[in-house]
């Protein structure tokens, strides 16, 4: 494992473009600390998002997490890269060449997943806690720890959609038309969505029910939006008279929805690879 792994690792960091998007992508995930310095002052108009309690605990893991899943396409372009590279330069067939099997090879992609997600998620973890512990009213250690299933969410999310641009980087052989594939497959998800939402099931939650099980869908519903649990927008909601009916929970059902379609693509990754002839 350790031997597989480190071959992927020295892949990437030796390929130029893959080192600066790895690296852009843990810078920017940092920058979510100067959030805390948004304010503004127009008039009546007032706002500050620190004061607003966005990183107070335990909001703050809800609200890290979900803006630091939008950042998950820069390590999407490294691995789809990463997959492409390995045609473009002859680097899979000389390792099948040199004795690695195409289960090992696809284990040594899986493991760079997954550390990529490890990785990502202990940092938002750190990172959490320094802003929690920075700006948050409430810092009692009950208070601090609880919800954290929003981490498991997020590493789960982010373990579901690299093993999907996996799988789109060894289908599609080439980097940009693999994430145009995962764009247009966004779109087709999307129109399903709304024709089921809205033209199918109109007056019902089957579409809620089915849509659930959509890949980039369910990947979505690990961690919904925050922002509308901030007291403040409660309150504006309230005043003009919208009730807020949202469920923020992070879901078993849920998890393991992503968890599954994690293991159908690495299981598609290693049929593809196995049937194709390199």
């Amino acid at each position: 494992m350790k031997r597989l792994l480190s071959i992927e690792l020295q892949k990437i960091w030796m390929n130029k473009a893959s080192r600066i998007l790895t690296l852009t992508y843990f810078i920017l995930l940092s920058f979510i600390a100067l959030i805390a310095s948004i304010k503004f002052d127009i008039g009546f108009f007032k706002l500050d998002l620190a004061e607003m309690g966005i990183f107070n605990f335990p909001f703050i893991w809800h609200f890290n997490t979900y803006v630091a899943a939008w950042l998950k396409f820069f390590l999407a372009i490294v691995i789809v890269s990463m997959m492409a590279n390995e045609y473009s330069y002859g680097t899979l067939k000389q390792n099948l060449i040199d004795g690695m099997s195409k289960k090992e090879f696809i284990i040594s992609k899986f493991l760079t997943v997954l550390l990529f997600a490890i990785v990502s998620t202990l940092f938002v973890f750190i990172m959490s806690l320094i802003l929690g512990y920075s700006f948050s009213s409430y810092t009692e250690t009950s208070i601090v720890f609880s919800d954290l299933e929003y981490l498991v969410a997020f590493f789960v999310k982010l373990v579901g959609f690299f093993s999907f641009c996996l799988f789109l980087g060894i289908l599609v052989k080439r980097s940009a038309f693999a994430l145009g594939f995962l764009l247009v497959w966004s779109i087709i998800e999307g129109i399903a969505t709304g024709i089921l939402t809205f033209k199918i099931f109109p007056n019902s939650n089957t579409a809620d029910s089915i849509t659930q099980f959509f890949p980039l869908g369910s990947m979505s519903n690990l961690i919904i939006e925050p922002f509308t649990r901030l007291s403040v927008i409660k309150n504006i909601g309230t005043q003009i008279g919208v009730e807020n009916i949202k469920d923020y929970n992070v879901h078993f059902s849920t998890i393991l929805i992503v968890l599954a379609w994690s293991f159908l693509f690495m299981l598609f990754s290693y049929r593809l690879l196995k049937k194709r002839d390199l």
